[in-house]
C-alpha cells in the first residue's frame, strides 16, 4: 500500500514534519532508564497500524514497543490511510480502515500477551460530505462492531510549503464551511466523537466550531498543533503567545478535550535528524514540559489524555522513554490527576 504520508528513504530523516522508518539501531542508543509508575495503567489514546512498502507496523511491532515495561492495557487506533477498499464508492472506502483495524483488534484479543489494542477505532469519514456522511458512519458502525468510536478530519493546513499539510485534504477555515457543520451534526446525532488535526495558528476554528455544536465531543490532537520548523523554526515568544491563547480558547470550551503528545515530527524541540542518540526522558520533559503543562492548566487533568503518535513519533524517541517522558513531568502530580491523564479520560471520551 501506498501513502501520501509516508517517506520511503533510505537515508536519515532530511526534514521535520514527515514519517519515516524507524531506525531500530539508533533507537537502541537511548540511555538506560527504569520504568516510572510501572504499575500505572496506561490507555494510549492514539496510535496507528500499517503495512507499507519498507515499514511494517502491526500486531507484533506494537506488541514489542507496549511490552518495553509500560503497562498498557488498551489502546485507540486512530486514522491513517491504512486498508481503505480498494473499490466501491470512493466515499466509502475510508470504511476498510475500520475493518482492517477490527480485524487487528480481534487477532489481539486472541493473546492475553498483548493489550486490548483498538479498544476503540478513529476512522476517518469526509465531512465535505454534509448530510450524506451519516451512510459513511453508520457503514463504520457496523464494521467497527462496537469499537468505532467516531472520526479524525484533519484540517491542519499552513501556507508554509515547509510545512506538509492534512494528509486527507485541506484548506483555510474548513471547520468553518456549512456542508462540513452538517457532516459534524451528523456525527453528534449518532454519538460519535470528532478528533481534530490543527496547526496552531488554526485553533480558533477549532472553538468556533465547537461553539457552533455543542453537544460534539472535539478531540484537540497533539497539543492543538505547535510548530517548531519551516517558518516556525526557534520557537519564538510571539508564536508559543500566540498557540497558548489557542489552546485556552479551545479549553473554554466545554465540549473539547486534548491529547497530549505528537510533538517530535512537528514541534521538532529537538533534532533526531542528526542527533547520535534519542534524548532521555529527563531531557525530553525539559524541552515539551511547557507545552504540555499549558494544555493541563487550561484543559485540566481530567480533559486530557498522554499519546504515544507511535509508529510516527518512533522517529525520534523509544516508547518506554516517551512515556517516562509524560510520567517524569507528571510526578508532581497526585494519583487521581495521573490517573485521567494515563487512561481514565481516554476512557470516557471514548467510552472504553
Amino acid at each position: 500500500m501506498s501513502s501520501p504520508l509516508f517517506r520511503n528513504d533510505a537515508e536519515r530523516p532530511a526534514e521535520f514534519g514527515r514519517i519515516y522508518p524507524l531506525d531500530p539501531e539508533w533507537l537502541a542508543k537511548a540511555p538506560a532508564e527504569e520504568v516510572l509508575f510501572p504499575e500505572l495503567p496506561i490507555v494510549d489514546p492514539h496510535h496507528h497500524l500499517w503495512d507499507l512498502p519498507g515499514y511494517r507496523y502491526l500486531l507484533d511491532e506494537f506488541t514489542a514497543d507496549t511490552s518495553s515495561g509500560h503497562h498498557v492495557v488498551g489502546t485507540v487506533f486512530a486514522e491513517c490511510l491504512a486498508g481503505y477498499r480498494p473499490d466501491g464508492p470512493e466515499s466509502l472506502r475510508p470504511v476498510g480502515e475500520t475493518e482492517f483495524a477490527t480485524a487487528l483488534a480481534d487477532e489481539a484479543a486472541s493473546d492475553d500477551a498483548r493489550p486490548d489494542v483498538a479498544a476503540g477505532v478513529i476512522g476517518f469519514a469526509d465531512l465535505r460530505l454534509g448530510d450524506a456522511v451519516e451512510e459513511v458512519l453508520q457503514e463504520h458502525v457496523r464494521a467497527g462492531r462496537g469499537r468505532f468510536k467516531g472520526i479524525r478530519f484533519a484540517t491542519s493546513w499552513d501556507d508554509d510549503p515547509v510545512i506538509e499539510n492534512s494528509h486527507t485534504g485541506s484548506a483555510p477555515h474548513l471547520l468553518a464551511d456549512p456542508v462540513v457543520r452538517k457532516g459534524m451534526a451528523k456525527l453528534r446525532d449518532l454519538g460519535l466523537s470528532l478528533d481534530t488535526w490543527v496547526f496552531f495558528p488554526q485553533l480558533d476554528d477549532v472553538a468556533a466550531a465547537a461553539d457552533a455544536v455543542p453537544d460534539l465531543s472535539f478531540v484537540l490532537d497533539h497539543c492543538g498543533g505547535p510548530l517548531g520548523y519551516g517558518r516556525y523554526a526557534g520557537r519564538t515568544d510571539e508564536d508559543f503567545a500566540t498557540w497558548r491563547r489557542g489552546v485556552r480558547a479551545v479549553a473554554e470550551r466545554p465540549n473539547t478535550t486534548c491529547k497530549l503528545g505528537g510533538l517530535v515530527a512537528r514541534l521538532a524541540a529537538f533534532d533526531y535528524r542528526t542527533a547520535e542518540r534519542p534524548p532521555s526522558s529527563v531531557e525530553l520533559a525539559e524541552l515539551w514540559r511547557p507545552w504540555i503543562e499549558t494544555c493541563i492548566d487550561a484543559f485540566g487533568p481530567d480533559r486530557c489524555m498522554f499519546e504515544s503518535n507511535y509508529p510516527v513519533d518512533a522517529v525520534g524517541v523509544p516508547y518506554r522513554t516517551l512515556w517516562n517522558t509524560f510520567k517524569r513531568i507528571t510526578e508532581p502530580m497526585t494519583d487521581s490527576e495521573r490517573t485521567d491523564l494515563f487512561a481514565g479520560t481516554a476512557r470516557r471520551v471514548y467510552d472504553l
